[in-house]
């Protein structure tokens, strides 16, 4: 008997194992392909996720529209047409007169040049010989000249380029349309695929995405209206010119470009205030620097604070993470979707009161920073 029980342990492998076998060979093939159709269709699902966080954004323009009794494919019509002729604008006031001012800089650089060494000169008792400047000049002109010749050999590459951007666009507008116009339907197809009893959580969870994304675009848009008034009158005070041009691309620029955009909407006004006097772009930079300040103590915290409230280091690194991830796509979703995340957690995750003795030292120097209300968890 024992020796019957011996010996079928050792007639061959357990009959478990071609199992496991073919199961783990399944499943790396299947990986394999999924890993394959998303590097594949990487552009197409950049675009889908795009175009769902722009329906997520502009929900609740249309829902206006449609609570005051307009079918839902026009309010979509309008709030489009809306964006559209609201980015046309943009480029049409911002982009002519930007290239005319960088002309206009490039070709008073060597005037400056000149004031720059007489002043120096001047001051400072110097002997700076103009002629050793404009040789530089001239080998930095060949410089740029040679790069330009290359430049013009890639002109085919360029448009095709160009021609997949605005099919991605196109694109990606669809897209946005189409989960807009049929965003009810949308929805409910989404949670016919979810058990009943998880339909309302999920629900609430898609509300709270519309919410912050919708709040996040709302706010900035406010933000960089602000900003571009303050930039426009402050402008015209100081002469420098094109000052509604600059005034609109320094209010877009700082507020939709995360991390860098303060510090590239500045560049360009203090590039063309150079154009008028050195002094002018000094006053610009000061102006701006203040108005960055008041922006960020008073006037961010005030208007964000009921749609996407952020700590800076948060932000900061939610945009590294997004850069590094998926690039400018990445830069651009990384504040509204930790914003999202942020609300889930506070929503669904359960915090508990700290006691203060279980701080120790730090209860004794508390840091400046309020709780938000109980109520407002979901909000913050």
């Amino acid at each position: 008997m024992e020796h019957q029980a011996g010996s079928r342990k050792h007639d061959g492998m357990p009959p478990w194992i071609p199992r496991v076998i073919v199961l783990v060979v399944l499943a790396s093939l299947g990986t394999y392909l999924l890993v394959w159709s998303v590097v594949r269709l990487r552009g197409f699902l950049l675009a889908l996720l795009l175009s769902l966080f722009a329906s997520f954004a502009l929900e609740p323009g249309v829902d206006f529209l449609a609570r005051r009794g307009l079918r839902r494919g026009l309010a979509t019509s309008v709030v489009f047409a809306a964006a559209f002729v609201v980015g046309l604008v943009f480029a049409a006031v911002t982009f002519p007169p930007m290239v005319v001012e960088i002309a206009s800089l490039i070709s008073n650089v060597p005037g400056w040049l000149t004031d720059l060494t007489a002043f120096l000169n001047q001051r400072f008792g110097l002997n700076l010989n103009l002629s050793n400047v404009s040789a530089g000049m001239i080998d930095l002109q060949g410089s740029f000249q040679t790069y330009a010749a290359s430049v013009a050999t890639g002109v085919l590459g360029v448009g095709a380029q160009a021609v997949n951007l605005l099919l991605q666009l196109f694109t990606m507008a669809l897209f946005t349309f189409y989960l807009l116009a049929d965003g009810p339907r949308f929805r409910r197809t989404v949670l016919s695929l979810v058990r009943p009893e998880r339909q309302a959580e999920v629900s609430r969870i898609w509300e709270i995405a519309i919410r912050k994304t919708g709040g996040y675009v709302y706010s900035r848009a406010l933000l960089a209206l602000i900003s571009a008034v303050f930039t426009y009158v402050f402008l015209l005070i100081v002469g420098v010119p094109y000052a509604l041009a600059l005034a609109v691309w320094v209010g877009v620029v700082s507020q939709f470009i995360p991390a860098v955009g303060t510090y590239l909407a500045a560049l360009v006004p203090v590039l063309v205030a150079l154009t008028v006097r050195p002094i002018t772009a000094v006053v610009v930079i000061v102006g701006l620097v203040v108005y960055q300040q008041i922006e960020n103590i008073v006037l961010s915290p005030r208007i964000t604070a009921r749609t996407m409230s952020l700590h800076p280091a948060v932000a900061f690194g939610s945009v590294l993470v997004g850069t590094s991830l998926l690039g400018v796509v990445g830069a651009l979703v990384a504040l509204p979707a930790t914003a999202i995340i942020q609300a889930f957690i506070s929503t669904y995750v359960e915090q508990h009161h700290v006691d203060e003795e279980h701080l120790g030292a730090a209860a004794e120097q508390p840091a400046d920073v309020e709780e938000p209300p109980a109520g407002d968890a979901a909000d913050s």
